[in-house]
């Protein structure tokens, strides 16, 4: 069955609009699978952290922090693929092939996030405005990257201004992590910054690979 679509495919559109189409839809198989796989297991994180504490400032919190450390690593990734393609070869490049899943399954699970901050509003027990500040100009950075991931949207923008936007948005949002992993880091003890350490220290890696991967590249050229 699966032999006589394929051939009934290569029919309608011929041999060149049937390669055409899968150049177009490789890039985005299993996007949304990643999207849903990644919103799901933050509400059931979330979901977790509440009953536990319940609908409360420290269940919030609670559940803020749980959230946010698991939507890093998709960021992480997302952030690093390219250069640890570029830097460790064929290894990596199907996680390269990733990025923009994984960038926009990161964008799924801080949806979640960004509606535990929002109720912890509805509460009366709104975060400091700094945070605001930072977190707010991270978020708006990671839906404008998410928006402009649409190829079309993409291709209108242009080559050299989406490279701009990638790089200024995507290092904002590890601003944004950098920040949160290293402010008060020893202000609940050593045994608290000690969890925190691996998230800041891959925080810093994450530039670390990007900054040797373009140096790499710089050399080849």
């Amino acid at each position: 069955m699966a032999r006589l679509s394929e051939t009934a495919s290569h029919r309608l559109l011929g041999g060149a609009g049937h390669e055409r189409l899968a150049e177009l839809t490789a890039p985005c198989s299993g996007t949304p699978l990643c999207m849903g796989l990644a919103a799901a297991a933050e509400l059931l994180i979330a979901a977790g952290a509440l009953v536990a504490k319940g609908i409360t400032e420290d269940g919030l919190v609670l559940a803020l922090r749980l959230t946010a450390r698991f939507a890093f690593p998709l960021f992480w990734l997302a952030y690093t693929a390219g250069a640890l393609t570029t830097l460790f070869g064929p290894p990596f490049e199907r996680l390269g092939r990733l990025r923009r899943a994984l960038g926009l399954a990161f964008a799924a699970s801080m949806t979640v996030h960004l509606a535990l901050v929002a109720t912890l509003c509805l509460i009366g027990a709104p975060p400091a405005p700094g945070v605001f500040l930072i977190f707010g100009t991270a978020a708006a950075c990671m839906y404008m990257l998410a928006l402009f991931s649409i190829p079309r949207l993409q291709q209108a923008l242009g080559t050299p201004a989406w490279k701009i936007l990638s790089f200024l948005a995507m290092n904002c949002v590890g601003l944004a992590f950098l920040d949160d992993f290293s402010n008060d880091l020893f202000a609940r003890g050593v045994t608290h910054a000690f969890s925190y350490w691996p998230f800041l220290a891959l925080t810093l890696a994450a530039p670390t690979l990007r900054f040797a991967a373009f140096l790499r590249r710089t050399k080849g050229a």
